[in-house]
């Protein structure tokens, strides 16, 4: 870690741009982490049999369409929960190691909430509608159109999280001791 602000130092002296651009690369590495917490708990979640059991019951609600054909309940839920505990990692991550911040996290983590929300209903909507147009034009199997799917999502919130991170992070750990 002693080498991470090393190179946090070294950028900090170049000027603001390229303090961004290194929080950009950290912020890749932790979305990839993100990600393989998300593809994990994708992939093991539904192999619970309760779980699993549900990828036979339909659900919708409002906009929200699951049909059997495409996990149902089930895969609503577990690729919600995998959506959600990535995003927690990341919070953490990004706010002690990207962006070294001293913000306050009772302001900031409802913040991120409700853009998390708002990014998640989203992504309820747009994955099982990705998949089940995979699925449907023969483009892939079933497994291969949910992970293609859920990383179209990922990527959409790669790159809208960023800017909001960096705003919410804006407060550096120094800053808020002196």
């Amino acid at each position: 870690m002693a080498k991470l602000k090393d190179i946090d130092n070294a950028a900090e002296q170049k000027g603001s741009l390229l303090v961004t651009i290194w929080q950009f690369v950290k912020f890749i590495f932790v979305s990839l982490l993100a990600m393989i917490v998300q593809f994990v708990l994708l992939n093991t979640l539904q192999l619970i049999p309760a779980i699993k059991e549900l990828y036979t019951v339909p659900f919708e609600w409002q906009f929200f369409v699951y049909p059997v054909a495409i996990g149902g309940l089930g895969y609503f839920i577990v690729s919600n929960v995998a959506n959600v505990m990535a995003q927690i990692v990341a919070f953490f991550v990004n706010k002690e190691k990207t962006f070294n911040s001293g913000a306050n996290v009772a302001v900031a983590l409802p913040i991120y909430i409700v853009f998390t929300i708002a990014l998640i209903l989203f992504s309820a909507w747009l994955n099982p509608t990705l998949k089940e147009l995979f699925v449907g034009f023969d483009w892939c199997n079933e497994t291969l159109a949910k992970n293609i799917a859920t990383m179209i999502c990922s990527a959409l919130q790669f790159f809208l999280y960023f800017p909001v991170d960096k705003i919410l992070f804006h407060k550096k750990k120094e800053e808020k001791e002196a």
